[in-house]
């Protein structure tokens, strides 16, 4: 009987203990580091960019605007950021697949995505922690290559 009394008090804890998640966040450390890399990488090839680094959540952690970078690589970035995190992919490969489908075509109506290249999921494992926007560099292949390298050099912050 005292066993079915001590289960019965300790199940509502249990449950209680299950809902609670635990998730690894990018810090703001290696976000910078990564937004810095990325300005770095695009600059190294004479693009002025603007790279935007989101938590797992999309909220912004850290953003760079080089030198000469146009007003709209901000908004650019951050929405390319926001849309890698959101979708735990590469925004090139969301693009291509709206491409290709159309039913992800309609990923456009989502508030604040942008399909275009130049965001990268920024993962520990398999868990992504957060995202890389780049933006202002001539294509959404060098913006995402710039993002990666971002990624990178915070290699080892990142685990």
């Amino acid at each position: 009987m005292l066993t079915r009394i001590v289960l019965a008090a300790a199940l509502p804890a249990l449950a209680a203990h299950a809902q609670v998640l635990q998730e690894r966040n990018i810090s703001l450390a290696a976000a910078q580091v990564i937004a810095q890399a990325a300005v770095e990488a695009c600059a190294a090839r004479n693009f002025s960019v603007t790279a935007t680094v989101v938590d797992r959540a999309g909220v912004v952690r850290a953003m760079l605007r080089a030198d000469r970078a146009g007003p709209h690589t901000v908004e650019a970035a951050r929405r390319k950021a926001f849309t890698s995190a959101s979708a735990r992919l590469p925004t090139g490969q969301m693009a291509q697949n709206a491409a290709d489908n159309p039913g992800a075509r309609n990923l456009v109506h989502i508030d604040g995505f942008l399909l275009l290249g130049g965001g990268a999921p920024v993962r520990v494992g398999d868990e992504v922690i957060g995202a890389v926007g780049v933006g202002g560099a001539p294509s959404g292949q060098v913006d995402e290559e710039c993002a990666n390298a971002g990624i990178e050099r915070a290699r080892d912050r990142l685990g």
